[in-house]
């Protein structure tokens, strides 16, 4: 396997009590008092924005935590409630940025939690940077019935993740599945998102209960409500080739959401899909930087 992606801006890691929950927190420090707080995507590890953040300005303090159940903080006991998120990154920013105004810059799940904790708590958010955080497809009140025969099912035969062999064939996956991917950031990321095992293989660091089905409805409509509260500017940040986009249509299109929020600034990364902070970060730190630096 390739040596793993060196950092240029070594991190810190530390741990704190979210609501009680252990998180787990990485911090890259900079000369800004306050900190750009990264809320990384499904599946993925607040570490994971290293590559984004050794292309940023070196004055830029971040943090970056593990959302519960991902990465290295704890599993609730009681399973997964979107809501949660909200509460525990309202906790976060009391613990390390209180009393101001932030930066959040998400990425898929997080961008859309951005997003919309920026529509609930408005007064708390100063800019957004929203990557691939399309919001989820709309559904129709007849789905209820059979996604909760689905939640049920699944909890009485949990999903699981599936282990491998060695970090080496993880991360050889991780190629495979992402080309834009280079040998080093893979073997970084592969380190990141997976804990070993006695027998030489290696789990993913995710509570499995991640893939068990919402039995609740997205209610897109609800969305959009919350996104009409925000008041602060957000980059609206979309991959070229991004499959998420083509899944979603209209909605995700960047003139469509500008009808909702109402600062809405789009941009596009030239060959970048879904995981554009793995694949493009040089080309996304430059749009960030450039919106940041803006009034």
């Amino acid at each position: 396997m390739s040596s793993p992606y060196v950092p240029r801006r070594p991190p810190e890691t530390l741990e704190c009590l979210l609501r009680g929950l252990r998180h787990h927190v990485t911090r890259w420090r900079g000369t800004d008092a306050e900190p750009v707080v990264l809320l990384h995507g499904w599946m993925d590890t607040g570490d994971t924005f290293q590559f984004l953040v050794d292309a940023m300005a070196d004055r830029r303090s971040c943090i970056a935590p593990d959302w519960r159940g991902f990465g290295r903080s704890a599993w609730p006991a009681d399973g997964y409630w979107f809501p949660d998120y909200f509460a525990d990154l309202d906790a976060l920013l009391d613990e390390f940025v209180p009393g101001v105004p932030v930066t959040l810059v998400g990425h898929s799940m997080g961008g859309n939690i951005a997003t919309l904790y920026a529509g609930i708590r408005p007064e708390r958010v100063h800019r957004v940077v929203c990557i691939e955080g399309f919001g989820l497809g709309r559904t129709q009140p007849e789905q209820a019935p059979g996604r909760y025969r689905e939640w049920l099912r699944q909890l009485r035969e949990p999903p699981e993740f599936a282990n491998f062999p060695s970090l080496e064939s993880f991360a050889r996956f991780l190629e495979r599945r992402n080309p834009r991917l280079t040998p080093e950031r893979a073997a970084f990321i592969a380190e990141a998102w997976t804990a070993p095992q006695p027998d030489g293989s290696v789990c993913v660091r995710a509570d499995p209960a991640h893939k068990r089905i919402n039995p609740v409805l997205y209610r897109r409509e609800e969305a959009e409500a919350c996104w009409r509260e925000i008041t602060a500017p957000v980059l609206y940040v979309i991959g070229e080739q991004s499959d998420f986009l083509a899944r979603l249509g209209a909605d995700a299109d960047p003139a469509v959401m500008a009808r909702h929020i109402r600062r809405l600034e789009p941009c596009t990364v030239p060959d970048a899909g879904h995981m554009v902070h793995h694949e493009q970060p040089g080309r996304l730190a430059q749009a960030i930087e450039t919106f940041l630096e803006c009034g």
